[in-house]
């Protein structure tokens, strides 16, 4: 069922809703045929001359890898397997978040 965001009740309550629909979206997008761009964007590295300074940008694949192990791309093949790591992904995400 889904809710509005009125509806939702704490805060936490959201940022497991936002955890677990980008999950999902994750999934759907390395389960999709090679060449299309989404999967590109989420490996995509841009370098424009000079690094800038401090901390590189944390991706979304990097989440995943910490979840999933390296071969998470693979893993999401498996839907089994991505929906019973979801609950992981949502609890580490919550708490980072």
């Amino acid at each position: 069922m889904r809710r509005s965001v009125a509806e939702l009740e704490l805060p936490t309550e959201l940022s497991q809703r936002v955890a677990k629909l980008k999950w999902q979206w994750t999934g759907y997008i390395a389960r999709r045929t090679h060449g299309r761009w989404g999967l590109k964007v989420l490996e995509w590295r841009p370098r424009t001359g000079k690094r800038s300074i401090g901390r590189p940008p944390t991706r979304w694949t990097y989440e995943t890898r910490r979840v999933a192990g390296s071969r998470w791309r693979q893993a999401a093949q498996d839907r089994v397997l991505l929906n019973s790591l979801q609950k992981t992904y949502v609890q580490q995400w919550t708490l980072i978040g």
